[in-house]
């Protein structure tokens, strides 16, 4: 095997630093050259998260690592999950499944017992696998949660592999993401990291030189790479809502709600050329628009009161006044209706909530989380549809009779009657080109064209791993 580790770990001075994109371009070179490789993230903290093969769930960072491995999904990959559900507290995900709802007080205390999981998981990855690339959380910098850590040099530690510490030269400051990232480090920490990767360099990289010897001196430790800023790329995001738009003729608005979860959901919206997707923003009123589309949401009560208190409630009411079109998907599907009741308090405060009322049902919230990828057909179009369901409760209604679409012969979501709001639990609707056409159809664009989401994904993963082969030839070297 033509390379240097069976376990290599990638962590960054800073969260969205390109550790996932560092991880994912890997996977795909090795995989290149024949090398059985699978990706790792002992921890991870996002809302937006895939459904695995084998029923559990995982960060979508991982899921698109996996793709560029060649491999299927699986909860090994990400065996220690949190959704964060507030400020201070998350749902705990153990192997794919829900554990717990913890303060992040009570989860510091319960990580021995997430360390065995992710442990668990790595031996098991490590037995199938050549290599396993492991992606950090976060910085390792982050001395207030060095005690009981498994998310980064914890990690590391415990295993005992080498670490290749990135740094974003986009945001500035880089020089200095390192240099303090090491000082933040004990001489053991410091002793495994293999070397540095700068990325997002913009321009003449022969105008670092003198910086990346400078580095060098001081550190002793060399600079395997300088990676380029990409324009352009399709991949999935781990967190944060990439608030990049296309400028179409046909407007999409997506309230972005406090917890919303899986905005994946629009990155083929995002990709567009005739979609100009706009996400509104707390304080911003809600521009004039063809669809608005409620997304998924961690906490669906709260995000309710928080879309009444920005008066979106009014303004979507104006909109379909105007004859405009209205989908709700998961969380946002269960704000259409009239009532959403969370007797236990699994997302808050137990009580109910007065929905929007725009589909006849109500939503009860379980504690039983429905995991499931499906596949199907539009009831509204001669089209087919795929997506995956990752949601709490249960509805029921009138609206129901009336389903979006078929799955496996059983009716799934709602349409109303006056065909001008459409709810679903189906996250990942408009990544299917024919559905998404359907939907861009029902909702006003005529004889849409459809955006093949997975062949973008599959270029931005060999641009990505292209870019990258400076970094895999300095790794083979060491």
């Amino acid at each position: 095997m033509n390379f240097p580790y069976h376990t290599l770990m990638v962590q960054g001075c800073t969260s969205d630093a390109g550790k996932s994109t560092v991880v994912a371009a890997l996977c795909r070179l090795l995989a290149r050259d024949g090398i059985r490789v699978v990706p790792f993230k002992p921890q991870n903290m996002a809302l937006n998260s895939a459904v695995t093969a084998d029923g559990g769930e995982i960060g979508r960072a991982q899921a698109l690592q996996a793709v560029a491995a060649g491999l299927a999904p699986h909860t090994d990959m990400n065996p220690v999950l949190l959704k964060p559900s507030s400020d201070t507290g998350a749902q705990i995900i153990i192997h794919g499944r829900v554990a717990a709802d913890m303060h992040a007080h009570d989860y510091h205390n319960y990580k021995p017992r997430a360390m065995a999981a992710v442990l668990e998981s790595y031996q098991r990855l490590r037995a199938q696998y050549q290599v396993v690339l492991v992606e950090g959380a976060g910085s390792p910098a982050e001395v207030n949660l060095r005690a009981r850590d498994i998310a980064n040099m914890g990690f590391a530690e415990e295993v005992d592999c080498p670490v290749i510490l990135v740094a974003d030269i986009d945001k500035g400051g880089v020089f200095a993401h390192l240099i303090g990232t090491l000082a933040c480090l004990s001489d053991s920490e410091r002793a495994r990291i293999a070397g540095f990767v700068i990325n997002r360099f913009r321009g003449d990289a022969s105008m670092l030189s003198d910086g990346l010897d400078w580095l060098e001196r001081q550190t002793g430790k060399p600079v395997l790479a300088v990676l380029p800023y990409l324009q352009g790329l399709t991949l999935d995001a781990e967190d944060a809502v990439e608030t990049t738009q296309q400028h179409g003729h046909f407007r999409i608005v997506v309230p972005r709600l406090p917890h919303i979860s899986n905005h994946t959901d629009f990155d083929a919206l995002r990709a567009h050329p005739d979609v100009d997707l706009v996400f509104a923003r707390a304080g911003d009123a809600l521009p004039p628009a063809e669809l608005i589309i409620l997304p998924g949401s961690k906490n669906t009560r709260s995000d309710l009161a928080f879309l009444r208190a920005q008066g979106w409630d009014a303004a979507i009411s104006r909109h379909l006044r105007y004859g405009g079109k209205v989908i709700g998907i998961c969380g946002g599907y269960q704000m259409l209706g009239a009532q959403i009741h969370d007797p236990d308090g699994l997302e808050g405060a137990a009580g109910s909530s007065t929905g929007l009322d725009l589909l006849a049902m109500e939503t009860v919230l379980t504690g039983d989380k429905r995991l499931q990828n499906v596949a199907g057909h539009c009831t509204f179009a001669e089209a087919a549809v795929s997506g995956y369901e990752i949601h709490m409760g249960r509805s029921q209604g009138a609206a129901l009779a009336k389903p979006a679409f078929l799955i496996n012969g059983a009716a799934e979501g709602a349409i109303s009657n006056d065909h001008q709001v459409l709810g679903s639990y189906l996250h990942g609707l408009f990544d299917h080109p024919e559905a998404q056409a359907a939907l861009l159809d029902w909702a006003g664009m005529k004889q849409a064209r459809a955006v093949d989401l997975a062949a973008l994904r599959e270029a931005s993963i060999e641009r990505i791993a292209d870019a990258c082969l400076p970094l895999y030839r300095a790794l083979q070297a060491l």
